[in-house]
Parts: C-alpha cells; structure tokens; sequence
C-alpha cells in the first residue's frame, strides 16, 4: 500500500466531511467496534448508518467495563483533537478521567508504570515504550501528520542550507521533533552535531518565547504554536514546512507526529471499553475538524490552547484518526524510516506486529 496515499487520503477525509453526528447517537453501550482502515471524521450520515468494524475479536460474553479509565492528552494537536470528547464526557459520564501535559517527558513514565491507561504520545515514542516495557504498550491511532515548521524572527532562512551555522531553538528531545529534524538535516547534508546548535528546551512555549523575544532568532515548533508567534510578532515568518523538506529527502513514508497509546494490559482486559473510546475519539476529531469555532471554545474550556489560536490553527494541525492496517502501514514506514537513521529513535528496534492494535 502506498503509505503517503494512505496519509493523503486521510487527511482529505478529515478536513471535507461535512459533519459529525454526536457521540450518543452513534454509540452502543457495551460495543466492540474498531476499525481495519482509516478512520478520520464521519459525515452525519455515514456515521449514523455505519460502524467501524471490530478491531479485535468479538466475545460472546460482554467484557467487565473499568470503573475509571485514565487518559493523557498533549497540549498541541492532540489535546485539540480531544476535546469534543471531554465535553462528551462531562455530560455523559463516560468515565474518562483526562490530564492535559506539556511534555510527553511528563507522560511516559506514567504509561510504563501503568498510571495512565490512554496516552496521546510523539510517533517515535510509541516504539520506545514498547520496548521497554517487553511489548506493553499497542498504538491504536495515528493522531496526528506532520505539524512541524522551522520559524523565524529574521528574514535570513530560506532553504535548508541556509540553517548551517545557526542556532535552533527546539523542544521535544527524545521525541518525534528531535529525530525528524536530525533526519532532514542529515538527508540534506547537514551535521546536525557540528553545522548546527541545537539548543533544547522543555516545552514548546519557552520556545515561543525565545523567538518571540530575540531577532534573527530560528525556533522548531509545531502548530498551533506557530499560529501564535505569527499573530505576536510580525517580524516572525515560517521559513521552513518540515513536511516538504521530509518529502524532499525521498522517503517512502510522511511525516507523523503523534499517535494514541493503551496499555496492552488494560486492552485485553477491557476491549469493548477500548474500541469504545476509539470510536467516540474518531468522531471528536470529525468535530473538531469541522466545526472549528464551536472547537477552539471547547480547546480553550479545557486549558488546551486559547480559543483565538486554536480557531486559525486547527485547519494547520492536520488533526486525524487513522485506525487499523492503515495506521499500521504508516506508522511502520515513519519508524523504518527512523530505525535506519538512528536505531535509538524507535528504542533499538523496530516493534514486533502486536504493537499494532486492530491492525
């Protein structure tokens, strides 16, 4: 299957359906429903005459429900892509206990250590945990493609090149920004240890502000932080879409950026809870994508990101729900892509077929 038509196809899904119908009217208590294919957002019709095929096997017998199930969402993209679900949650009591990080520093020893049970993570780090947790973890989404942008509080970057010698502020070492980014440069002929500083912050918005303060600064950020130095400072300008400088090094597979995680342990306990909330996630991310001023409200209510930003920012932040073999095909092309690169982005090796929920 060609990976970048996979993640074409369902970007386009997501950003051209008309609608989504609600949650409450598309879900039955006790379903087992997943999906073997891309899911994004549904229109009111589709969702409500169809369901996504199960994702693993149906038991004759309904499988016990938990009594709290613990879910961590990003500040950035994916958080965004969740909040249809929390509002959903707080009138229906679906049982969904949400914390929203700014670092997925914050998240992952919570995952390994099995105090989360759901985690919206980088792409790469998926891998790492599944490794080493002995195969723990499985991915059921892909949530989000590729959100990153080289900024500039200058006019000096206007090609690849152009960042030798310069100073790059970033955030998310360790995750998906490091190791794409190290990728590029070096695909491009570029040291990323001797042609560049990297300097490496904790968050995105100490980021934000080193570039928003300092001039002729370059700054590695993902949307929709970019939106937010755009309307602050107009000497700041996007020199670079990371998309097509991925797509410019030849690489069969896009660029992601993050991915929904379950504990293995939690899903075979409690699998019709956890096709459950994948199905109630895909048509959050349906809302969101379309329904965009009602969307940046909820974004804003749940402390994810200001409702101004978030309003111009979601159409940027490729926000998706791609399930199933799809999900599979694309998320095991982007890790290839970074296992032969550097084995230690994906935590040493490449994750064996169970990483790959529903699929």
């Amino acid at each position: 299957m060609n990976i970048k038509k996979v993640i074409t196809s369902a970007l386009c899904a997501a950003m051209l359906a008309l609608s989504v119908t609600a949650c409450n009217n598309s879900e039955t208590s006790g379903s087992s429903s997943s999906s073997s294919s891309s899911t994004t957002s549904q229109s009111s019709e589709s969702s409500s005459e169809s369901t996504p095929e199960s994702s693993s096997e149906s038991t004759p017998e309904s499988t016990p429900a938990p009594d709290v199930v613990k879910i961590a969402a990003m500040s950035g993209p994916t958080g965004m892509g969740m909040a249809k679900l929390m509002e959903d949650n707080e009138e229906n009591d679906y049982g969904y206990e949400f914390s929203v990080y700014g670092s997925p520093n914050d998240v992952t020893p919570l995952v390994a250590n099995g105090d989360l049970d759901i985690a919206c993570l980088p792409a790469n780090l998926g891998s790492v945990l599944y490794n080493q947790t002995d195969g723990g973890v499985q991915v059921l989404a892909v949530n989000t493609l590729g959100v990153l942008y080289i900024l500039e509080n200058g006019d000096t970057v206007n090609s690849i090149d152009d960042l030798k010698g310069k100073t790059i502020f970033a955030s998310g070492q360790g995750g998906t920004p490091e190791y794409s980014l190290r990728f590029i440069l070096k695909e491009s002929g570029i040291d990323p240890d001797n042609d560049v500083t990297i300097e490496w912050k904790t968050e995105h918005a100490e980021c934000l502000q080193f570039l928003l303060q300092t001039e002729n600064s370059v700054a590695l950020l993902p949307q929709p932080f970019v939106t937010t130095a755009l309307k602050q400072n107009e000497g700041i300008r996007v020199a670079l879409d990371l998309n097509d400088e991925w797509d410019n090094t030849g690489a069969e597979s896009s660029l992601l950026t993050g991915i929904v995680l379950v504990r293995k342990a939690f899903a075979e306990q409690y699998p019709d809870a956890v096709n459950q909330f994948l199905d109630r996630y895909a048509q959050s991310v349906g809302y969101v994508n379309n329904n965009i001023e009602e969307a940046a409200q909820l974004i804003e209510k749940f402390d994810i990101f200001k409702a101004a930003v978030a309003k111009d920012a979601i159409p940027a932040c490729h926000i998706v729900c791609v399930r199933g073999d799809d999900m599979k095909d694309a998320l095991s092309g982007y890790l290839q892509v970074l296992f032969d690169a550097e084995p230690k982005s994906v935590g040493g090796k490449l994750p064996a077929d169970d990483f790959y929920y529903g699929a």
